[in-house]
């Protein structure tokens, strides 16, 4: 194998990061690892935010994303790349006060999208992620 080869994850639309699925801290790090350009220190200050409110959190990658879960209850979010922004995804974000700002095709579902060099209100992140983790998540 030559030094020219790409052996990384092939990035999708928007530069999300093509990983297979998988359980586990691994999975989301090699997600997180492969997001391009200024996405990857979200990637990682949402991995360490979760991480803090939640620390018996469970993870996986699915649908090229990684998902956040708190027990045996299914999972409270997730979140991808699109070519402007992060999306994070509440998974019962109708449940949240207040609530996140973006609506969703899903009737629970609410978004933020954290764009390049945007002051995001981490207070509020904090706890949109800990109240998100105590509601029952979504089996997937």
């Amino acid at each position: 194998m030559s030094d020219d080869d790409n052996t990384g994850p092939r990035l999708l639309s928007g530069g999300n990061p093509q990983i297979p699925k998988g359980e586990g801290d691994g999975p989301v790090q090699d997600y997180i690892r492969a997001m391009p350009g200024w996405k990857h220190q979200i990637g990682r200050r949402l991995d360490e935010l979760v991480g803090e409110a939640v620390p018996e959190v469970r993870k996986a990658v699915k649908w090229n994303q990684p998902f956040y879960g708190s027990g045996d209850e299914g999972y409270f979010l997730s979140f991808r790349c699109y070519t402007r922004y992060v999306q994070v995804q509440f998974l019962k974000g109708t449940s949240l006060d207040p609530m996140p700002p973006k609506a969703s095709k899903h009737p629970e579902v609410r978004y933020l999208d954290i764009h390049q060099d945007e002051d995001v209100d981490m207070a509020q992140l904090r706890s949109w992620i800990a109240q998100a983790s105590s509601l029952p998540g979504e089996k997937m």
